[in-house]
């Protein structure tokens, strides 16, 4: 029989170790982090691009207007804290007191600093913490210290938290909530996997998490100070020997991909019944993502045509070297260039052209990448319209600093994240769109709980949870 669950103390407040994992652009919002503070737990808004309301609280389109990429993002960072700001107040409207509700910040989202202070500075009282990952953080203590909201620092390592703590951690020492441990092998949505690492052979989650602990306890942190294993966690049957564990200290899980197919979740029926048919390999560990980190998504069209422009690829030099290489005599090279190929690159190049895929796209690695007239042509719209969503981006070249540039060519065999995240959020095909989840979204299909294809409600998900299953 699995153990009682008991509630436990997080940034100062008691409630049921049991996290929502925030989910942007629009994955998370008021409906489900609300809910889910309601039944006990703790809620996460998503603070990332939120979406944005009319004076009589409609959800509205975020339409920009800006010609330059720096008046367009300036007008992103208006719509993410106004968006944010509502979020917040519409979820703890809907928690009436209970629970704990979170705002969760991508560190390398465009003007993240800015959208994290506009959001705490307008919902004082209301939040409880700030959950952050996806990069180094290290600003993130000193700001939640200055709001007076508790920290959650997003690693995928002992390492990484070290350091956070070392270089500017330590110095907010009270204000830390939890440290949340988030799997990189398992995990939906972007994932820390380090260059020593192989995304192929996940590691077992508990010595790392022990690793974290162990890390913790050196610089005097108390084991009262909860670690949260997020990513992988399905239900807590699964995972009862680290509960109440003395190796462990203080635990709490999050969860991601199951608050997704929920009454709340905010996402589009059809994408809730996409994750009810999942298969298991179906999401896939990839790089395509434009913040150049790993990220998991569902293998659907929209990520296999990523994959095979990926494999119509082939290197070249700008001058003839040797008797090797020869002149490119296909595809429309860009500005005019000459483009130097091995033999077989160049009959690997006259097959795709033939086929179609009669464009050259250059790429930061010195590669050419065969795509075709309408791709191309959608490939350049989307980083013109570029509006600096991230800190940097690999796709349309932006950086958020005073050259707005990152310096290096646009790699057309990236995307633009904030376009698809947005389609897919409101209503768009779900096969064509970068669909993120977990790698156990899988188990919708086989789980008994949601047989006949039933959702439940948060509440009734929590009950589940607690319950082990």
């Amino acid at each position: 029989m699995f153990k009682s669950l008991n509630a436990v103390r997080i940034g100062g407040r008691e409630v049921l170790p049991l996290i929502e994992g925030g989910k942007g652009i629009n994955a998370t919002n008021h409906m489900s982090s609300g809910a889910w503070a309601l039944a006990g737990g703790i809620g996460t808004v998503s603070a990332v691009n939120a979406d944005s309301y009319d004076e009589n609280g409609n959800a509205i389109p975020q339409i920009y207007h800006g010609r330059t990429r720096r008046e367009r993002h300036e007008e992103l960072i208006r719509y993410a804290i106004e968006g944010g700001v509502e979020q917040v107040r519409r979820a703890w409207e809907i928690a009436s007191g209970k629970g704990a509700i979170n705002i969760n910040i991508l560190w390398e989202m465009g003007g993240a600093q800015r959208v994290l202070e506009g959001v705490l500075e307008r919902t004082k009282g209301l939040v409880n913490g700030v959950t952050c990952g996806a990069g180094m953080p290290y600003r993130l203590s000193e700001i939640a210290a200055q709001h007076g909201v508790h920290y959650y620092p997003i690693v995928s390592s002992a390492r990484a938290f070290r350091a956070l703590w070392k270089r500017a951690y330590h110095k907010a020492a009270e204000w830390l909530g939890a440290v949340v441990y988030e799997d990189p092998w398992r995990a939906g949505g972007h994932n820390g996997l380090s260059n020593a690492e192989d995304p192929l052979k996940p590691e077992d989650p508990y010595p790392r998490v022990k690793a974290i602990r162990d890390v913790m306890r050196q610089e005097g942190i108390s084991d009262d100070v909860p670690i949260v294993m997020a990513g992988g966690v399905w239900n807590l049957e699964e995972w009862e020997h680290w509960i109440d564990n003395k190796e462990l200290g203080a635990i709490a899980f999050q969860f991601g991909t199951r608050p997704l197919v929920t009454k709340e979740s905010p996402i589009p029926e059809q994408w809730k019944q996409r994750l009810l048919t999942l298969e298991e390999g179906d999401v896939l560990l990839h790089r395509f993502s434009p913040t150049g980190f790993y990220s998991s998504a569902v293998r659907n069209p929209f990520l296999r045509e990523l994959e095979s422009r990926s494999e119509r690829q082939i290197p070249y030099t700008t001058e003839e070297v040797g008797e090797h290489t020869f002149l490119l005599d296909v595809g429309n090279l860009p500005r005019g260039q000459k483009a130097f190929v091995t033999q077989g690159d160049l009959f690997r190049a006259r097959e795709w052209v033939a086929l179609g895929f009669t464009e050259a796209l250059k790429t930061p690695d010195s590669t050419l990448v065969f795509v075709t007239p309408e791709r191309k042509a959608q490939i350049r719209k989307d980083q013109s319209d570029c509006m600096g969503c991230l800190s940097h981006c690999s796709f349309s070249s932006w950086a958020d600093n005073e050259k707005n540039s990152t310096g290096y060519l646009a790699d057309p065999r990236s995307f633009c994240i904030q376009k698809t995240l947005q389609a897919i959020g409101h209503g768009e095909d779900v096969e064509q769109n970068l669909m993120f989840a977990g790698h156990n979204a899988f188990r919708f299909k086989k789980d008994p709980f949601y047989s006949n294809g039933f959702i439940p409600t948060v509440k009734q998900l929590i009950e589940r949870i607690v319950s082990g299953k």
